[in-house]
């Protein structure tokens, strides 16, 4: 039986894209190797590079204003020093939402002075701070738009008077947004994109170049630009599975038809849990995310039976992070809106039970 994958990450691919890049596996196309084994510098796959960069463009509108796109590696954990690497020459300004943003924080102070404009520690980051304002004098400012384990979502972000940096790893992708506002935007690949392997960067090229130190080769943006993304030998399989993800993505009619169905999902999923009353929600309602719903039971005494009936019903990756506790549907953009109906099933169950 297909499980209802709920996982935070690596998480749910579409199943055409599985097909797909299993073939590709087998067969890359019709060639007699495996996309496994091709070459990067061979014309299938500088071919398969650039559409998947091309496409990220595209549906991000942004084709002819100055950016890039460059699949790099080392996850999101790479970009929060690469991010100061780059941009940072005295001091930054982060927005601290949790558990991502505090270790960007932490690995952007080996470069320079970080100060926090704001931060929602004080409540366990279940919302997400409003009201800060950003000096004019720092070399950037950072945010983290979807914070997986908190469950929160920046429903909207500051007219910043200097660059804006995003962590956008776990929503890139789901909602439209004007992506101009941002001047450079990392992903992990693994929640909306493809699988593990693969990292994002979207970069206004104009606000390279302006840092005095000495960057080392492989953490330069311009040397991934300059290069094609192909400085080193890129993370292949899941550079081509992104694109077929991208490829889906577009056919089903971009980012405005993806958010329909994510808002759709998340409407299911937070009903029941207001309503239901042997459930609590974590995030405050106002920033709660449509990626990634925390909630926990009202009585734990409820717990054995209702992870009984979750995996009989062929639900997986459900549990929270161990910071929160409780559970986390994880709704990215292809899990399907049957996924989250057998979840809110499962719930209600429980609720003519006790």
């Amino acid at each position: 039986m297909k499980k209802h994958n709920f996982s935070a990450g690596p998480s749910i691919l579409p199943q055409e894209v599985i097909l797909k890049s299993s073939q590709a596996v087998l067969d890359f196309n019709d060639d007699g190797l495996s996309i496994l084994e091709i070459s990067h510098r061979s014309k299938a796959f500088i071919d398969v590079m650039e559409n998947a960069r091309a496409l990220v463009i595209e549906l991000l509108g942004l084709e002819g204003k100055g950016y890039k796109a460059l699949f790099l590696q080392g996850g999101a954990s790479a970009q929060f020093l690469m991010v100061a690497m780059n941009l940072l020459e005295k001091k930054a300004g982060y927005l601290n939402t949790g558990a991502w943003s505090n270790k960007a924080i932490k690995e952007a102070k080996n470069i320079g002075d970080i100060y926090e404009v704001a931060s929602s520690k004080d409540a366990n980051f279940n919302y997400i701070p409003k009201g800060y304002s950003i000096p004019s004098d720092y070399d950037y400012f950072h945010c983290t738009s979807n914070n997986t384990i908190f469950g929160t979502q920046m429903k909207s972000f500051p007219n910043s008077p200097i660059p804006m940096v995003c962590d956008m790893s776990s929503d890139i992708f789901s909602r439209v947004l004007d992506f101009t506002q941002f001047d450079l935007i990392y992903a992990g690949a693994q929640k909306n994109m493809g699988p593990a392997g693969a990292t994002l960067v979207v970069v206004k090229e104009e606000i390279l170049g302006k840092v005095s130190r000495t960057i080392p080769t492989i953490l330069d943006y311009k040397s991934h630009i300059d290069a094609d993304s192909m400085y080193n030998t890129p993370p292949v399989f899941p550079v081509y599975t992104t694109m077929l993800t991208l490829e889906w993505l577009k056919n089903l009619g971009g980012i405005k038809a993806i958010e329909e169905m994510n808002e759709l999902k998340a409407q299911v999923m937070y009903s029941e849990i207001d309503l239901n009353p042997l459930f609590k929600g974590f995030a405050v309602k106002e920033d709660r995310s449509l990626m990634n719903a925390t909630f926990t039971l009202e009585n734990d005494k409820l717990k054995e039976t209702f992870e009984t009936m979750l995996k009989e019903a062929g639900i997986s990756g459900v549990n929270g992070h161990r910071s929160v506790g409780g559970y986390r549907a994880s709704m990215y953009n292809a899990l399907p809106i049957d996924s989250v109906k057998a979840l809110v099933e499962v719930m209600s169950e429980l609720e003519s039970k006790a």
